[in-house]
């Protein structure tokens, strides 16, 4: 039973870190040209690479948590309304991103192109939930460019995006077999 309780605290733990890490991606930004570089969805990609489906998206759904109920953790602060805000999909679509990346590569000792292909699957997936949710709300908010918010606000991120999800899914082939030397659960 204490080893029970031993490997709960240590899931928590680890929930918390990836949670607390995404509080840091939101107000880390290094300018770039056109598009300022952030670390939100890598963050996401890398909570399912290395905590597997089920605590990858634990964590995420934890950092969506605290924001709605008005912890300021989200880029422009928090509480409930942020679901009128255009960029509230990406939030919901980290908490996919993990499970994505967590099923197709959340396991130790597969061969690096799994981690690549887990990545980009994540990375995938947080731009599906994203860029409809951005265009309805702002479609709802009466913004008339839709199409320059399209490219100005989605699109433009995703080659930056899609290389850091790349490079997460290296990082997480070369460190996963250093942690977490509990055994994986298979995955039916």
């Amino acid at each position: 039973m204490k080893q029970n309780k031993k490997l709960i605290a240590a899931d928590i733990a680890e929930c918390a870190v990836f949670a607390a890490l995404m509080v840091a991606g939101a107000y880390i930004t290094i300018p770039f040209p056109l598009v300022p570089l952030t670390f939100q969805t890598v963050i996401s990609v890398l909570a399912g690479l290395l905590l597997g489906w089920k605590k990858g998206m634990i964590s995420m759904a934890v950092y969506c948590f605290a924001g709605l109920i008005g912890i300021p953790v989200f880029t422009a602060g928090g509480g409930i309304f942020y679901v009128l805000k255009p960029s509230f999909g990406y939030i919901i679509g980290f908490i996919f991103s993990a499970y994505i990346a967590g099923i197709t590569a959340g396991r130790k000792g597969l061969p690096y192109w799994r981690y690549i292909v887990g990545g980009l699957a994540a990375f995938l997936a947080d731009y599906l939930i994203g860029i409809p949710y951005c265009l309805i709300a702002a479609h709802l908010l009466n913004v008339e460019n839709l199409a320059g918010l399209l490219v100005t606000g989605n699109l433009i991120y995703m080659p930056k995006d899609a290389v850091l999800s790349v490079l997460a899914g290296i990082l997480a082939w070369r460190v996963l077999p250093y942690i977490d030397r509990r055994p994986q659960p298979v995955i039916k």
